[in-house]
């Protein structure tokens, strides 16, 4: 069966595109408190868990031996832009464990913000891994490696030491058992694990609450949790949604974006974890997935509701700025969501 219809796309009064998706919401036991469409189906989370996969950085004692400071566990845990202050601090967190951009395994890319590309092609350069949005995690992979003692070439290899420390936790705190079966390679070329929305729901109900977890682990999570809350501009960047909902809201939410269409969140206040996936894998309509979640579940005080009203209903745009549509949830998503929670 197909998962239903969430979000449509409007131009003028008439639906252009649907799209479909997947929601699960769980609190701290385990408990599921919303489900909406097939959250048992194994999706693969891509950098929506960069935080999770940067707990073994934190809990490791690298973080404090490499004296990593919020902004760059926050980087470890960003699909950021590939501005400057992402690519020079990527830099910085190489430097610390002694080594350069060339011991880099996630590739080169381009800035996503034209200016950011403007920038390297008038100094006639070309982007190197310090710009790929996964440079920060990649870092922290190194930093990781280089405490532990253990090769620092390959360490994007399922096999690599940093690897298997990352696929144990995420097996811990998901609950799931991650064969070589459901392995797949992510764009920054480490191993990515297709795991059900469920169970990434339950993992980051308990990384934004620490229940659960043994205390070493959860002082882990609360680390990067605030590291990212402090820092948001190094999670993403300039007119980012991740970026947007954490300075936003100041605390109250944990937000990551994935590549197709996946996010993951918490929301400690409430012990919730929530992750979904827009099928088609539209990050257009993810976000709005994401911040109609939100709107649903949190009070919010006059500030937090303008911002979330501007991205559970985006406009479409002409290429003059004028409003021709809108990005916007489904009446029945909305329904679902207000008869689900509590």
């Amino acid at each position: 069966m197909d998962n239903p219809a969430l979000v449509d796309v409007t131009r003028g009064s008439v639906t252009e595109s649907v799209h479909r998706g997947s929601i699960a919401i769980v609190d701290t036991a385990g408990k599921p408190v919303c489900e909406i469409g097939n959250v048992e189906a194994r999706v693969f989370p891509r950098s929506a868990i960069k935080a999770l996969q940067a707990l073994p950085l934190v809990e490791s004692g690298a973080a404090d031996a490499l004296d990593l400071s919020d902004a760059e566990l926050a980087l470890a845990c960003a699909s950021h832009s590939g501005e400057e202050v992402h690519a020079n601090s990527a830099r910085v967190m190489l430097m610390k464990a002694g080594l350069s951009e060339d011991d880099l395994e996630c590739g080169p890319q381009w800035p996503q913000r034209m200016e950011d590309a403007a920038k390297l092609i008038l100094a006639d350069e070309t982007p190197c891994g310090l710009h790929n949005n996964c440079s920060g995690k990649h870092a922290g992979f190194l930093g990781l490696a280089k405490v532990m003692g253990v090769d620092t070439k390959g360490y994007v290899d399922a096999g690599h030491p940093v690897q298997r420390e990352i696929k144990l936790v995420m097996e811990q705190l998901t609950g799931d058992t991650l064969s070589e079966d459901v392995c797949g390679t992510d764009g920054c070329s480490i191993p990515t694990y297709a795991t059900p929305l469920q169970k990434f729901a339950r993992a980051f109900a308990a990384f934004g609450t620490g229940e659960g977890l043994e205390p070493q682990r959860a002082d882990a999570a609360q680390r990067l949790y605030d590291a990212c809350i402090n820092e948001p501009y190094m999670v993403a960047g300039a007119d980012r949604f991740c970026t947007k909902v954490m300075e936003g809201f100041r605390g109250r939410v944990f937000v990551k974006t994935g590549a197709e269409g996946v996010f993951c969140g918490s929301v400690p206040e409430l012990g919730f974890g929530i992750a979904l996936k827009c099928d088609d894998g539209a990050t257009r309509a993810a976000e709005v997935m994401m911040a109609t979640v939100l709107e649903a579940l949190l009070e919010l005080n006059e500030d937090e509701a303008a911002l979330l009203d501007g991205l559970v209903n985006p406009p479409i745009l002409t290429r003059r700025g004028i409003q021709a549509g809108h990005i916007r949830p489904r009446q029945d998503f909305l329904a679902a969501l207000k008869a689900a929670l509590p």
